[in-house]
């Protein structure tokens, strides 16, 4: 039997390929849906489908004011969600040797991870008020284990894994549930320029969908595809020396600027 759906929605990255489909089966399954993203043109072709059930927001997620102002405009509009999901993030190879890539360091901890925190909290209190609802984060498995030549994006994910642990624990007995999803490789523009293989690749639709459902039936941890989850935990298991010379013999990341590599918003392009 499919846990009741959720009716009122705050989902930031919509523009994206996770995003996207998140948005799509929300609006399918009857959802007023709160799009926040930084592609316009994107974000209201997904309200088209359901116009007077969604809102469209262009917020940089690491600006706190701006994140409060969407969501004062949300919760006035259409009231509290039960559902909040901090999908905003962007990825790319790092090298702590080029000064450059200090700005790129900074950037992905301040919308990978401050993003979070400025998704939530403006929700947190009329959540916890209702007494029900749930805070959702999507880290990655790149976040449970240190990978050669992206020690930011990983930096940024193990960072939001612990936050949400953090909150988790928190609010036990609220009524509010938070869930920490651990995707692998998505078929999306952030893997799109990988030169290096990416076992257990996974469509975004078939991601959501199960992301959804995971958080219907009220799972903590969802890992996405779930037998990424063990490969990760064998090769996390390994001595490091052995674990890090079976990653060195990948390619790594592109980062900013590099053949493959997608723009880091906030940041100006970059030509090496």
């Amino acid at each position: 039997m499919r846990a009741p759906a959720f009716r009122n929605v705050v989902l930031t990255g919509a523009c994206g390929g996770l995003g996207s489909s998140l948005a799509r089966q929300l609006l399918a399954d009857g959802a007023q849906v709160a799009l926040v993203g930084l592609q316009r043109p994107v974000l209201d072709a997904l309200a088209a489908s359901a116009p007077s059930r969604c809102a469209v927001y262009t917020p940089d997620v690491a600006d706190s004011t701006a994140m409060q102002a969407m969501a004062a405009d949300w919760l006035g509009r259409f009231g509290t969600p039960d559902l909040v999901i901090a999908n905003a993030g962007v990825a790319g190879g790092y090298d702590t040797a080029q000064a450059d890539d200090l700005a790129v360091f900074r950037r992905m901890l301040e919308i990978n991870l401050l993003g979070a925190a400025t998704t939530f909290q403006p929700f947190i209190a009329p959540m916890r008020a209702h007494g029900r609802g749930a805070l959702v984060g999507v880290a990655s498995l790149a976040g449970w284990r240190g990978l050669p030549g992206n020690g930011a994006y990983c930096a940024s994910k193990a960072g939001l894994i612990r936050y949400l642990e953090s909150l988790r624990a928190e609010l036990r007995g609220s009524g509010l549930g938070v869930c920490t999803v651990s995707p692998g490789y998505l078929r999306t523009a952030l893997t799109a320029g990988n030169r290096f293989a990416m076992p257990g690749l996974m469509e975004p639709d078939e991601a959501a969908r199960v992301l959804l459902d995971g958080v219907r039936r009220g799972r903590e941890h969802i890992v996405l595809p779930r037998r990424m989850g063990w490969l990760a935990r064998a090769l996390g298991a390994l001595p490091a020396r052995l674990h890090d010379a079976i990653l060195l013999r990948q390619p790594r990341k592109p980062r900013l600027g590099e053949a493959g590599s997608t723009p880091i918003p906030g940041m100006p392009p970059r030509h090496d």
